[in-house]
């Protein structure tokens, strides 16, 4: 039957639309942990007893765990005619949550989900017990799934397609959720993109661009993370332009017609709704000394933005040929369809029952839902039945598939990052308004010297005018008194000559040479009174000048106080430019240290990243020189990563500075304090770099950390950081010198999450094989805290404590050859043999071998051998001669029972052919 494309209708399903108010209780929370379910049939129960339908209660309160409910359709048309005479194959108890299957009109298997909806339930009643929950956490940066699964026409497309263009209660889930989104976001600083695909024949096929009909699945390396980078993404800023892209996506799809349903889905629908949010961060400031100037430094922290995802499947339903009358085509659509659910299903059975593979890899379907289920995201399952006998068997097989998939558990995580490049447009912005600002500044204090120096020149030039003016006026001045006495004396000298002329011509006509004797006397005392008026006047003239002198000596000190001043000025504007080019150089050493920041930040976040999702994979530390290789901690895979991380290391020992990072473990801010005990943790993992960190008292500092800080990522860095540090036997001592084993202790009492656990028991186990620290060990209760780490029940926690008893046990034997030690080993007193034993045969090989280890290692020692003997290691030791894959240790095994008389009489006691 050939088919054709969904003309974007919603009438595949006679659901009832009444709608009627609904209270639901759901917990949003993010899950912090994991847990095991143990792997159980379906939950039923007979009508005689309804106890294992209570088994539903003991999954309600898990976090992570895939929540199911069940929706009943009425019957159709057909269904009418030709089951009149019949009942309905199900019975739902909606107030129990839960419906019974009936086997015939006497006996009925009963089974309880989380939602039971019946066929009178609304679309809106629908959204907020199945999908609302899930939204919630997609806004709070939890990737989430809604995905409906069940028979052909039983309503899944109905369920979570519809427009209601025509009835808005008949909306569907994909609808109503972009409806919450959009109300929870700020589109000025948020973003909401759609993918809308459909799988089919084992393509991937783009419903808004159908010439894109062959994308290719892409999965991160690192992290697992599954994208599809061909698919088209659509901005949504309006719930208009949503509706419309569903349309067009619809009218893509492909369906065909058969006899169980007139437009049966031929592919699997998957709407991807990215929704991106941002979280404003905290202003954080910093005082720096610059030279001779103490600047603020203002540090912007950056924007943390949440990136989640929302994935709603609309699965095409199952069917059996011969029911739906598939053929040709259409039965080569249905024979797909069927395998990818089968293949959907496989999984779904070996998630519930704990297996350690799960075939996530046998389709693409199942790649792609590979962080729905087992990953982490929050699921929420809709299983939709039909009342028709007919299908009962398809019916019974719904159910049990909901039911598996309720044993199912996620690890929720929270999708949250740093926005860099928020940040660094924002550190462009403040640089670009600061430079602004210095310019400006720099403008104002140019013109300032400029307008100073053009006064101070016009006031030097016009004193030199004023100086010129006042010895030019008094030179001339002087030169006028001066003629002018001259003159003065002149015509009195003639004055002076014509009376001696006249007074001569008189003595020589009138008397004898008496007189004129008498008359010279008179004449010469007269002209040395006019001579000493001339000298009188010379001297006051003399003076005269000499104050004209002194004036000109006091003028001519005053401009040169004036040059002197002038240089002092020049001087001063000298400084001020070199000033000026100061700030300059500053500035650009300001801006050089902003980028060092900002790649330094990106380096140590990357790094730390990186050293996160290898934990998260399981890996550690270095190789301790005191172990032999089964004490290993690092996988040898994880050496090319470490050599790559080298020079970025070496590269922020130079720029930044050991004591500097050190100083940041005691900030306030706690995001400061995880980015630096970050940064030491890489640089302990080079053995290199553990000296200089213990020399600066890196080690003080991260054990205060750990003792005071109440926060879960620190403590599981700072453990990982002295872990690292641990491998060297000096440092061991310092670590027990300083309370390290009591701190650890307490971490691991207080500690739930699987990752702080396995970093602390790594940093124990490596003290355990100090053979100087056994006894201080034990006393301050490090044993103990080891195998108090076992209630987590994760294998890599296991792993790290089974190796810390194994080197505990190494160093004991060690001891009791020696003779240093006597009596019955402390493991034994601290009742670690009954672990031991139970695990000694564990299916992860890390464990299996590190507890065979020790299990040898206390057998050497006869005084140990009546407690082994009795708490059943006989056994094992047996099995581990014969059947460990390791010879050495096989080996080991074997002389320790043929050398030991005590196991040598139990097994001949108890017929043990050996």
């Amino acid at each position: 039957m050939a088919n054709n494309y969904r003309n974007g209708t919603s009438n595949r399903s006679s659901l009832a639309k009444t709608d009627r108010p609904l209270s639901v209780n759901s917990n949003s929370k993010p899950a912090v942990k994991s847990k095991s379910f143990p792997a159980s049939g379906p939950r039923k129960s007979s009508p005689a007893s309804l106890g294992s339908a209570a088994v539903a209660k003991d999954y309600a309160g898990v976090p992570g765990r895939v929540r199911v409910a069940v929706r009943l359709r009425t019957r159709n048309a057909e269904e009418m005619v030709a089951d009149a005479d019949f009942g309905d194959c199900v019975e739902l108890l909606p107030e129990l949550k839960r419906l019974k299957l009936r086997k015939n009109n006497w006996d009925a298997e009963t089974y309880e989900f989380d939602e039971v909806l019946t066929e009178f339930a609304s679309q809106k009643r629908v959204y907020q017990a199945v999908a609302k929950p899930v939204v919630e956490s997609v806004l709070d940066g939890y990737n989430g799934t809604v995905m409906a699964y069940g028979q052909t026409g039983t309503g899944k497309t109905y369920t979570l397609g519809p427009l209601g263009e025509e009835d808005p209660a008949t909306r569907g889930i994909m609808v109503r959720a972009m409806e919450d989104i959009l109300a929870g976001v700020s589109l000025d600083t948020d973003s909401v993109t759609v993918s809308y695909l459909q799988l089919y024949m084992e393509t991937i096929q783009d419903l808004l661009d159908p010439t894109n009909d062959n994308i290719s699945i892409a999965e991160d390396p690192k992290t697992g993370d599954v994208s599809l980078p061909g698919a088209t993404l659509v901005e949504i800023r309006d719930q208009h332009s949503f509706v419309e892209l569903l349309k067009l996506g619809e009218a893509h799809r492909f369906a065909a017609n058969t006899k169980l349903n007139t437009e049966s889905s031929r592919s699997h629908a998957i709407l991807m709704v990215l929704v991106k949010r941002s979280v404003e961060g905290r202003d954080v400031a910093h005082s720096g000394e610059i030279g001779n100037n103490s600047h603020m430094v203002k540090t912007l922290k950056p924007p943390i933005v949440r990136k989640a995802k929302l994935v709603v499947v609309d699965l095409a339903g199952s069917e059996r040929i011969d029911k739906s009358g598939s053929e040709g085509h259409t039965l080569e659509e249905a024979k797909s369809i069927n395998l990818s659910l089968s293949a959907l299903g496989k999984c779904i059975n070996a998630l519930a029952e704990g297996s350690a593979y799960v075939p996530v890899r046998d389709s693409k379907l199942t790649r792609l839902l590979r962080d729905s289920f087992g990953g982490t995201a929050r699921t929420s399952l809709v299983i939709t039945i039909g009342p028709s006998p007919r299908h009962r068997g398809e019916t019974a097989s719904t159910i049990l598939f909901g039911q598996r998939a309720m044993k199912v558990e996620n690890m929720l995580k929270l999708k949250e990052e740093f926005d860099y490049k928020s940040l660094a447009r924002r550190l462009d912005i403040q640089l670009d308004k600061l430079i602004a600002e210095h310019e400006r500044q720099q403008k104002a204090f140019e013109n300032e010297i400029e307008r100073i120096t053009i006064e101070a020149q016009n006031q030097i030039s016009e004193t030199e005018r004023n100086y010129a003016d006042a010895l030019e006026k008094e030179r001339l001045k002087y030169q006028k008194d001066y003629m002018e006495s001259i003159k003065k004396l002149e015509e009195r000298w003639k004055i002076n000559q014509q009376k001696q002329g006249s007074d001569r011509i008189m003595v020589r006509s009138e008397d004898d040479c008496s007189d004129v004797a008498s008359n010279a006397k008179g004449s010469m005392a007269s002209i040395v009174g006019e001579l000493t008026e001339v000298k009188k006047l010379l001297l006051k003239e003399t003076q005269l000048r000499k104050a004209a002198e002194e004036e000109v000596n006091n003028l001519k000190i005053q401009v040169a106080q004036w040059i002197r001043s002038e240089a002092s000025g020049n001087t001063e504007i000298f400084k001020l430019r070199q000033m000026l080019e100061d700030e300059a150089h500053q500035k650009k050493k300001l801006e050089e240290e902003i980028a060092l920041l900002q790649s330094q930040l990106l380096q140590i976040s990357f790094e730390a990243d990186e050293t996160r999702r290898r934990l998260d994979r399981g890996e550690s530390g270095k190789i301790p020189a005191g172990l032999d290789s089964l004490t290993q901690v690092r996988q040898p895979q994880l050496k090319d990563a470490g050599n790559g991380e080298k020079a970025s290391i070496a590269k922020l020992f130079e720029q930044v500075g050991l004591q500097k990072i050190l100083s940041l473990l005691e900030a306030e801010d706690a995001d400061v304090q995880i980015h630096a005990v970050k940064v030491v943790a890489n640089l302990a993992a080079e053995e290199s770099n553990q000296e200089k960190i213990v020399e600066a008292g890196g080690l003080t500092s991260l054990l205060m950390l750990l003792g005071s800080s109440e926060d879960e990522t620190i403590h599981r860095v700072a453990a990982g950081a002295i872990a690292n540090l641990a491998m060297n036997e000096t440092n061991q001592e310092l670590i027990m010198t300083q309370g390290g084993i009591g701190l650890l202790s307490t971490t691991a009492a207080n500690a739930e999450d699987p990752q702080t656990l396995r970093m602390v028991a790594g940093a124990i186990a490596n003290l355990c094989g100090n053979d100087k620290l056994q006894l201080k060990l034990r006393g301050e209760g490090g044993i103990k805290a080891l195998l108090g780490m076992v209630r987590c029940g994760h294998p890599d926690v296991l792993a790290q404590v089974a190796r810390g008893i194994a080197n505990f046990a190494k160093c004991e034997s060690r001891a009791s050859t020696q003779g240093t030690k006597t009596g019955r080993s402390l493991l034994i007193d601290d009742g670690a043999l009954p672990w031991i034993v139970q695990n000694s045969n564990n299916e992860a090989s890390p464990i299996r071998r590190h507890i065979e280890l020790a299990l040898c290692h206390l057998a050497q020692h006869e005084v140990n051998a009546k407690d082994m003997i009795s708490g059943g290691a006989l056994w094992e030791l047996v099995r581990i001669s014969r059947d460990c894959s390791r010879e050495d240790i096989r080996t080991l095994a074997h002389r320790t029972l043929t050398s030991s008389p005590a196991f040598q009489a139990e097994m001949r006691r108890l017929r043990i052919d050996y």
